[in-house]
């Protein structure tokens, strides 16, 4: 999405805090709220962009002031009741209005752990061949839309080299929508300093790309 909630960032913000990149969380109630959105997908499950497009639907004053994962805390919540598995009288009323159902089979640890530590497969098939090759130059869409998007704004009409084929995916600004549409998926690489005029180095950065986002340079 073209607004705070890009994946790549928004500049203006100061520099980012780089003191606990050696810890997954800040404190046990990131921890929690992590454990209590994975629980909440397993239980209900919902495309993962989904999550994403509800997280991005965030007031941009709210999403910036919370820390990270009140936002998948609140995405989860928002989730869960459209679902139809909380309500928002029992989210602000902070109970239950009656007792746990007797076939309810609530997660432990080590089924939240399972879910963590197994990667998921999204890729599917299609009879759509490949628009681009490895070693390929391409030149990244210029322009965004409304809704969810994983081409970060940074960049945005950029040439980058196909590094590798990752075969179909679903496209993920369709199924935020509720569309199955699986598109080729790319490893593309860029060279920094092409896309940050300040880096005056030879580091490269990698990004996965559906081929909607791209074009032949």
């Amino acid at each position: 999405m073209d607004g705070v909630h890009d994946l790549g960032g928004k500049e203006g913000f100061g520099r980012i805090n780089r003191s606990h990149e050696d810890k997954p969380f800040h404190g046990d109630h990131d921890a929690r709220a992590y454990g209590l959105s994975v629980s909440l997908r397993a239980e209900r499950p919902y495309p993962i962009d989904w999550f994403r497009h509800v997280r991005e639907l965030i007031d941009p004053v709210d999403y910036l002031t919370r820390p990270y994962f009140d936002s998948w805390l609140q995405t989860s919540l928002a989730l869960a009741i459209d679902k139809g598995a909380l309500t928002l009288e029992e989210v602000t009323g902070h109970k239950s209005p009656g007792p746990i159902p007797d076939n309810a089979k609530p997660l432990t640890r080590e089924d939240v752990h399972k879910i963590v530590v197994t990667p998921p497969c999204f890729e599917q098939s299609t009879d759509t061949p490949a628009a681009f090759r490895v070693g390929e130059t391409v030149v990244t869409a210029a322009r965004g839309h409304s809704g969810h998007t994983r081409l970060p704004a940074y960049v945005r009409n950029a040439k980058g080299v196909i590094h590798a084929h990752r075969g179909a995916h679903p496209l993920p600004d369709a199924e935020a929508r509720g569309e199955q549409i699986a598109e080729h998926l790319y490893t593309v690489e860029f060279r920094a300093a092409d896309v940050f005029e300040e880096v005056a180095n030879n580091d490269l950065i990698y990004l996965d790309l559906w081929e909607s986002y791209l074009a032949t340079a």
